[in-house]
């Protein structure tokens, strides 16, 4: 708490026990703002200053200072800033880059503002996509979106093969790819049951923590991709690519929308930015012909699991405003809020109550998203998960091309996170 600043000149030692008796901060001169400065991400970052004035005509006493930064470069500027010593005050954090700044030490613990609040309660979050900004027990973000992936897909070509619904286990999953592949051989086109990129890491991390792999083991120090929970399910993701339900690499698909319209395949596993997209890009014709669901799970007793993503909102340690941010965090929290961001960009609100609103109720393609963000699971929380993922895209893209043993090929993928968790391993040792 700080008792002296620019603005308060001399002071005596009485003056100071009752300012600090009275109040956190030294009073301003009336009518002066408190400048907040917010920075926001990529699309977010331009729509969310719609929503700003009516939280400055709440709180006239305050301004918000709004600066949209391209994702490409939002990493690197909010790590110059730091090392700057120039944070903003509050800012949108991705998911994965919380552990990042927790080791920086650069991130405010808001349990105490959590614990007063009228407005943020950790029971009006999904608890997957809540604990994913816990790290040793600090909140250290407060979801603002929430995304995750499920399964898109084509309901006529399922139900031409007997699948009234989606596939539930894995094992319905590949009956229905092989009819769906089967048939197209028979008809003598070239076609495949699902889109599998291999330039993208989720869908493959997101099978093996269906099938219960930790990804990383002692202590999040080593990769464990080699044991038996990632092998399994990576021997799993191969068969796509070996039985041809696949294709192999990313340059067949051109077009996603044009893709699926044309029927070269039937399934997409993708975000919720995809309805949108697939609203305006599907002809008409092909609007009733696509759903989503939740993803199938190993053995189809219960609901399969995805990745908790989504960006939060961060609270500088060296912010000096930090009442004021906490008033604009809890705007950008209340459900009403949370419903016009959605409104404005289809990022998919973060509080549960704001879901129980018609507009989303009534959209069949949100659905799928309701259910599966009660089944997701994080990655590992290390600053170094970036890395980690990059080389498991890398060897997804080696595994699809069949000419490797999958026993070689996570063994060297566990070599190369090892060589990336070096410091970690010093770090965690040191203490």
């Amino acid at each position: 708490m700080l008792l002296l600043g620019p603005r308060c000149g001399r002071i005596w030692l009485i003056p100071v026990l009752l300012a600090a008796l009275l109040g956190p901060s030294c009073s301003r001169p009336h009518g002066e703002r408190v400048v907040i400065r917010f920075w926001a991400l990529g699309a977010e970052g331009d729509n969310v200053r719609s929503l700003i004035p009516e939280f400055e005509r709440r709180y006239p006493d305050i301004r918000v200072d709004l600066q949209a930064i391209p994702w490409t470069a939002a990493h690197e500027k909010l790590l110059t800033s730091y090392a700057g010593k120039s944070m903003p005050d509050v800012f949108q954090l991705g998911n994965t880059w919380i552990p990042e700044f927790q080791v920086l030490d650069a991130i405010e613990d808001l349990r105490p503002w959590v614990a007063t609040s009228t407005v943020v309660h950790e029971e009006s979050y999904f608890p997957g996509i809540w604990n994913v900004n816990i790290i040793d027990s600090a909140l250290l973000g407060i979801p603002w979106y929430v995304d995750t992936r499920v399964l898109f897909y084509r309901t006529d070509l399922l139900a031409q093969e007997g699948y009234t619904r989606p596939p539930g286990s894995w094992q319905e999953w590949l009956e229905v790819s092989r009819r769906i592949r089967a048939r197209a051989e028979q008809e003598g086109r070239e076609a495949y049951a699902m889109l599998l990129p291999t330039n993208e890491w989720a869908p493959l991390v997101i099978l093996g923590l269906q099938n219960g792999s930790g990804l990383l083991k002692e202590r999040d120090t080593r990769g464990d991709f080699s044991g038996d929970a990632f092998r399994e399910a990576f021997g799993y993701y191969t068969r796509f690519f070996h039985e041809g339900l696949a294709p192999v690499g990313v340059t067949q698909v051109t077009n996603v929308y044009q893709g699926l319209a044309e029927g070269f395949f039937a399934m997409y596993i993708t975000g919720p930015w995809n309805i949108g997209e697939f609203r305006r890009r599907l002809p008409p014709q092909m609007q009733d012909r696509w759903m989503t669901a939740p993803l199938p799970s190993p053995d189809g007793a219960q609901q399969g699991v995805s990745l908790a993503g989504g960006s939060s909102l961060a609270m500088a340690r060296s912010c000096e405003q930090k009442d004021e941010v906490w008033k604009l965090i809890e705007y950008l929290s209340e459900p009403s809020v949370q419903l016009a961001f959605y409104q404005i960009t289809g990022d998919l609100p973060a509080r549960v109550e704001a879901w129980e609103d018609s507009v989303l109720r009534g959209n069949v393609h949100v659905r799928a998203f309701y259910e599966q963000l009660g089944h997701v699971a994080s990655v590992p929380q290390v600053p170094q998960w970036e890395q980690i993922a990059m080389k498991v895209q890398q060897y997804a893209e080696v595994t699809s091309q069949g000419t490797t043993p999958i026993g070689e090929i996570l063994a060297q993928l566990d070599l190369d996170v090892d060589v990336i968790l070096e410091k970690r391993r010093w770090l965690l040792n040191e203490r």
